[in-house]
């Protein structure tokens, strides 16, 4: 049975059956992120063209979170997510017999899917566990988002080089049918708390809410500049490394995927869950955002040290998006929690988006080094706003 009416531990059997789930779902686009990019490039596309590929994925995602975020009031978490979970196994079918062509509408429907799924799972999440527990379940969930990081990388990055279409397929294949059988028995509740659905004037009231509410302002503004950065490393990291002859993406992506893992379960804990705001924290991610950044602008003077940069990018990376969500949960209004935070979600699907389709642009006039200096100015500008507004951010909202 689906329905959750007990709260549930984080660690239980059916929440574990979540993050593999999550594991499955977010296994397709870390081999994509790998695989797209090399055969757009080889298909003569421009570091621009290959941008809006790419930022494609986000941008519709940020489109529809807060659609998502309707449907799942109107039908619940349950009936949503097994709806999404065909669209995407369909969808990973086509890439099999897709050409390059294609690539761009097929990342935006990927991103569209993928915002019902992460709001899916994010809002079960909330409402399965006790509130001194949802810090650590929101960051389980996004350490398993991360953990394909790890292996996928190098096995796409393998799939490239051997040029096997029929290696490609199967992964498809694999990727497409996972989450179907990891789905059976999730535990995923039928209803959310509130039970209501959302009118396009509700949404649009609640979007104009974000002006009026300091910390959704704030949080928002520090998370768009974080994500450019993490979607144009994630979107030229690969194609900057073929094109300097030096460090493997593979191996980078996997050192930055295992901090990322790392931190998210050792200080799973530590991310407070009451709604409370450490600005020391919040500032330092940032700062090691960007001397994650700056050390890739130098690659070519710092040649294997590189690797370094992994590890600053991957405690940014581990812990910003856990550490905002779990702290907006209890700081928006509960009526429209679930809509104001697909609104803030929206920010990070906008500014990966950007780091596609921005930094390519940058980049058709510049060249890689000066593009990710601008990534560590970027992350230097959020860490300022976030010391800027220690106050507003620390004080405890009216009951």
């Amino acid at each position: 049975m689906h329905f959750v009416s007990a709260k549930q531990h984080p660690s239980s059997a059916s929440f574990i059956r979540l993050y593999v789930l999550a594991f499955f779902f977010f296994a397709a686009n870390s081999a994509l992120t790998i695989i797209l990019p090399l055969r757009s490039e080889a298909a003569l596309m421009n570091q621009a063209e290959i941008g809006f590929i790419m930022g494609a994925y986000m941008f519709t995602c940020m489109l529809f979170r807060p659609f998502a975020a309707q449907l799942i009031g109107r039908f619940g978490p349950l009936s949503v997510m097994k709806w999404l979970l065909c669209a995407h196994a369909v969808l990973l079918l086509i890439y099999t017999v897709s050409g390059t062509e294609q690539y761009i509408w097929l990342r935006a429907l990927q991103g569209a899917i993928t915002a019902f799924f992460s709001m899916t799972m994010q809002v079960g999440i909330v409402e399965s566990l006790e509130n001194k527990d949802r810090a650590q379940g929101l960051s389980m969930y996004t350490l398993f988002t991360m953990v394909p990081s790890l292996v996928i990388p190098i096995a796409a990055l393998q799939i490239w080089q051997s040029d096997s279409q029929l290696l490609f397929a199967l992964l498809m294949i694999v990727l497409a049918i996972g989450p179907l059988l990891v789905f059976y028995r999730a535990a995923l509740p039928e209803r959310t708390v509130q039970d209501k659905t959302y009118t396009l004037r509700d949404m649009a009231a609640s979007l104009g809410t974000i002006w009026t509410s300091p910390p959704l302002l704030i949080s928002s503004i520090i998370m768009l500049l974080a994500s450019c950065v993490f979607g144009a490393t994630a979107t030229f990291l690969p194609l900057f490394m073929l094109a300097a002859g030096s460090g493997n993406a593979g191996v980078y992506l996997t050192i930055q995927g295992l901090v990322v893992i790392t931190c998210r379960f050792v200080l799973r804990k530590k991310i407070p869950s009451n709604g409370s705001w450490n600005t020391w924290l919040m500032a330092g991610m940032l700062l090691s955002a960007a001397l994650g950044s700056q050390l890739l602008a130098m690659l070519d003077i710092v040649g294997a040290f590189v690797y370094v940069s992994a590890v600053f990018n991957g405690f940014a990376v581990a812990l910003l998006y856990p550490t905002l969500t779990t702290y907006l949960s209890f700081i928006l209004p509960e009526k429209t929690r679930y809509v104001l935070m697909a609104i803030f979600l929206s920010s990070y699907d906008l500014g990966f988006s950007l780091g596609g389709f921005a930094m390519g642009i940058l980049l058709q006039s510049s060249s890689y080094p000066a593009m990710f200096t601008c990534c560590t100015l970027l992350s230097v500008a959020a860490a300022i706003i976030i010391i800027l507004s220690k106050k507003t951010m620390e004080a405890k909202p009216a009951p």
